[in-house]
């Protein structure tokens, strides 16, 4: 099959599964033949052999089942870097940007500040910080070592140096540190959502939150002030739907400048 063939099919077969059934067809190729997408403009003619179409058409299934791109290819671009991602991991959000984008501007340039991520991930929030304030040091903490491993290698790559990562839940690695900045992207999903069919190649323990999608940031408002220095910040990420009950949780636990950031899309986003 000539490579223009096989984009033009795999665009059709594409196009309840993908928002660019094009974009994800000629990636996907161009992952499979290892070249850069001019390769297929300039050679559209040439002719994929019976084994290269196999790794093709496995790709391509994946793909038709709704799992992610990111998940296929193993990467996803996040603050002008390219992450390893993995399906112990979330794909890391545009939205997310603007967490990353409110740390670093409350980090001064030649600020030696410790910084926590609690539910790292991927380690794209971690690494992201430490890449824009390296003279920071960023400890990252996540309940699954499948993650974590991914977050290490973002680390070494990205950012080698100045990010440690530790497992355990939330707090519990780092009971009786101090911090000069908490950022937290916790999973804040109802358990009735339905917009959880979508995401169901994502870990389900990263997205869900309890029947109110609050469970997480419940722990984070009652244990985080016992690790900032004082006048530190904790920066957390949530629904669009939920900044009030978001400051209302933080109230009761004492926490004073409540106040909510909205993304790029004009959303409440984080407290």
């Amino acid at each position: 099959m000539r490579l223009d063939a096989a984009i033009a099919a795999a665009t059709e077969r594409l196009r309840d599964a993908s928002e660019s059934p094009r974009l994800d067809a000629e990636i996907l190729l161009c992952r499979t033949i290892n070249m850069p997408r001019s390769y297929l403009f300039a050679h559209p003619e040439d002719e994929l052999d019976e084994l290269t179409l196999a790794r093709f058409e496995d790709v391509l299934e994946r793909r038709e089942t709704g799992m992610p791109m990111a998940y296929i290819t193993g990467t996803r671009e996040f603050w002008s870097h390219e992450f390893a991602v993995s399906p112990a991991t979330l794909v890391p959000r545009p939205e997310t940007e603007i967490l990353v984008n409110l740390a670093i501007c409350e980090i001064p340039r030649d600020a030696e500040w410790e910084v926590l991520d609690l539910g790292t991930g991927s380690g794209a929030i971690a690494v992201s910080i430490a890449c824009d304030r390296p003279l920071c040091h960023v400890t990252a903490v996540d309940s699954s070592e499948a993650a974590l491993a991914v977050a290490r290698e973002n680390a070494r790559g990205l950012a080698p140096g100045n990010v440690t990562c530790e497992l355990g839940d939330w707090t519990e690695p780092v009971r009786g540190r101090v911090f000069d900045l908490i950022v937290s992207n916790p999973p804040y999903v109802r358990s009735d959502d339905g917009h959880l069919a979508k995401l169901r190649h994502e870990p389900q323990d990263a997205l869900v939150a309890g029947d109110d999608g609050l469970d997480a940031i419940r722990i984070l408002a009652a244990d985080c002030g016992a690790l900032l220095a004082d006048g530190g910040l904790l920066l957390i990420e949530h629904g669009a739907d939920q900044a009030d009950a978001v400051a209302g949780l933080l109230r009761e636990q004492g926490w004073s400048n409540i106040a909510c950031h909205r993304d790029l899309a004009g959303l409440p986003r984080v407290t």
